[in-house]
């Protein structure tokens, strides 16, 4: 009996040490892991020299684990760590700590690959990844292409990406257009105003939308005069603009003919509006005959040696 109570009192002795030392700590706001595992020290600000006591492996780059509360506790409470769970945590939830390599860059990667190996520019859709990669914070580089394979018949494509130098690949498959980009007017443009370059922006089209009377160079918008009331966002084609009229229609000008050394001048009157480097007719008020001229600014026209009509300018 009595060695009976001797042991109850030196445990109940040993139980209020361990309570007199147990140190109290709060769990961290954001609880990650910057390598593999997961220790009492990515919990506890306070854990001291048993920061270092392992809890668990931790979760892939840029995953999550969750662990039981009351194991957390008694995993603490053995290194003489108090944690009351005052909030009543029902998971513990730590993080991994990544570098993320987006959806974007590894489409970039692919669509480089693509620019390297057929000269053209192509938009990837990506069919067997949905969300980004992420590679361990203490890794170096950025992603890799370890193998590239592409079908040009059916525009299928498989690659392999590491997420990092020396990473493990994923592979990564989908559907590659060759596009084109396409100048576009980033506003409405109403009839007879004049495109700016500031009017101008640019879009990505399949290229089989991009038909040969879609204007593809800014040079062909900047400068033009439209011929009816455009829309936002949508290719303008040739016959939609036309240089800003210099030469009206019953305007005079100076109507020149060269050919060779040879140049004759006469005076003419414009039948139809023109722009600058556009053909149109004009009536030598000399011959009174009509010829087709190309306008060279206001009050300015040539005909060129060869072209049918020339002949009448020197009548």
């Amino acid at each position: 009996m009595l060695r009976t109570l001797t042991l109850i009192l030196a445990l109940s002795a040993g139980a209020a040490q361990a309570q007199e030392v147990a140190t109290p700590v709060v769990l961290k706001e954001r609880l990650v892991s910057a390598d593999g595992v997961i220790t009492l020290s990515d919990l506890f600000d306070n854990a001291g020299v048993a920061g270092d006591v392992l809890l668990a492996r931790a979760p892939a780059p840029g995953r999550s684990i969750s662990l039981d509360p009351n194991f957390v506790r008694d995993v603490a409470a053995r290194q003489g760590l108090q944690w009351a769970n005052a909030g009543g945590v029902l998971r513990v939830t730590v993080e991994r700590e990544a570098r993320t390599v987006s959806v974007s860059e590894i489409t970039a990667m692919i669509e480089e690959a693509l620019f390297v190996e057929t000269g053209h520019v192509h938009a990837v859709n990506l069919s067997s990844l949905r969300q980004d990669l992420f590679a361990p914070v203490d890794t170096l580089g950025g992603p890799e292409l370890v193998s590239f394979d592409h079908d040009a018949g059916s525009n299928l494509f498989r690659a392999q990406i590491a997420p990092y130098p020396g990473g493990d690949p994923l592979t990564v498959s989908g559907r590659a257009q060759r596009v084109a980009d396409v100048p576009v007017l980033n506003r409405t443009i109403a009839r007879g105003d004049t495109i700016t370059a500031a009017d101008v922006d640019w879009v990505r089209l399949p290229e089989n939308q991009v038909r040969g009377e879609i204007i593809l160079a800014e040079t062909g918008l900047v400068g033009m005069t439209a011929r009816r009331a455009l829309t936002a966002d949508r290719p303008v084609r040739s016959y939609d603009v036309e240089p800003p009229v210099v030469v009206e229609r019953g305007e005079l000008v100076s109507l020149v003919y060269r050919v060779g050394p040879l140049t004759l001048s006469a005076q003419a009157r414009a039948l139809e509006n023109g722009g600058e480097g556009q053909f149109i007719r004009f009536v030598n008020l000399q011959s009174n005959r009509t010829v087709e001229a190309w306008v060279e600014g206001p009050g300015r026209a040539s005909v060129l040696g060869g072209r049918s009509g020339a002949s009448s300018v020197e009548s």
